[in-house]
């Protein structure tokens, strides 16, 4: 049922008056509106047949084949029919996405030879680990950062590796060793963590370990594969896990007090052991 203000007529509305048209111009009209009307019919029908004719054909006869994609007015996505939005494929690449910087600090007593060493020593992290590195001589400190070259994940932590074992007192040579081999750590442990000792009977452990003109180091070296470096009361030793386990029961031997003739002997036996296994 219609509402009942649709069939009451306006109170101000005017009274409707009989406009006549002309009737030449609306019979003009009339015949050039059926001729388009009758061309427009006769080709559609000729296309509609065409089109029912090809219809099989072009439909796509792949499953897999792309919808077209249609960007939205709001923001430019690349959307589907169904409004989901189409991303690129990604790129199988894994470089170094984050820049992450590290900085080393130098012991006083280091700084003069890592300015004298510099040249052999920036060279490895630069060419090799594709980091950027730089001597801040006012902080005391080797800054390492990497960069969009460095492709390898750990490299800041083989570069800050690197320059610590150049500050705890190894030479350039063997802290390489530390880039080329990933099975090599540094160990570290103080005589009073062995035996508590105090002023010369420390001094005189010291020396047991080092030997005369450092023989005793160098064979304890030498048996074991390792690089050991004596720094007043504490000990750092750099090799394999197994190799450091050996150096450090003769290390520990000789500060106990055991004679150097005995961890000859025992040096001798298990690096002929360790070349019978190798």
């Amino acid at each position: 049922m219609p509402a009942p203000t649709a069939l009451k007529n306006a109170e101000d509305a005017p009274p409707a008056v009989d406009v006549p048209l002309p009737v030449e111009g609306m019979n003009r009209r009339k015949i050039r509106n059926k001729r388009i009307v009758e061309t427009e019919s006769d080709f559609g029908s000729e296309n509609d047949e065409e089109f029912l004719l090809d219809a099989p054909d072009a439909l796509p006869t792949d499953a897999n084949v792309l919808v077209p994609v249609e960007e939205s007015n709001e923001n430019g996505m690349a959307i589907d029919e169904e409004g989901r939005p189409r991303f690129a494929p990604a790129r199988d690449i894994d470089p170094v996405t984050r820049v992450e910087t590290r900085k080393i600090p130098i012991p006083p007593h280091r700084m003069t030879p890592l300015k004298q060493s510099w040249t052999s020593i920036y060279p490895p992290l630069v060419e090799h680990l594709k980091l950027q590195c730089r001597m801040n001589i006012k902080r005391k400190t080797v800054e390492l950062r990497s960069s969009k070259h460095t492709t390898d994940t750990g490299a800041l932590q083989k570069g800050e590796d690197f320059v610590k074992a150049f500050t705890l007192g190894f030479d350039v040579d063997d802290a390489i060793a530390l880039l080329r081999l990933d099975d090599l750590y540094i160990q570290t442990f103080e005589i009073k963590d062995v035996r508590t000792m105090h002023g010369d009977s420390q001094a005189r452990a010291i020396g047991r370990i080092a030997g005369k003109d450092g023989k005793t180091k160098f064979a304890i070296e030498n048996a074991s594969r390792t690089r050991i470096v004596l720094a007043d009361s504490k000990i750092h030793i750099l090799g394999g896990f197994k190799n450091i386990h050996l150096a450090r029961e003769s290390v520990v031997s000789l500060i106990l007090g055991k004679p150097p003739g005995k961890v000859y002997g025992n040096l001798r036996t298990v690096a002929a052991r360790m070349k019978e296994r190798f």
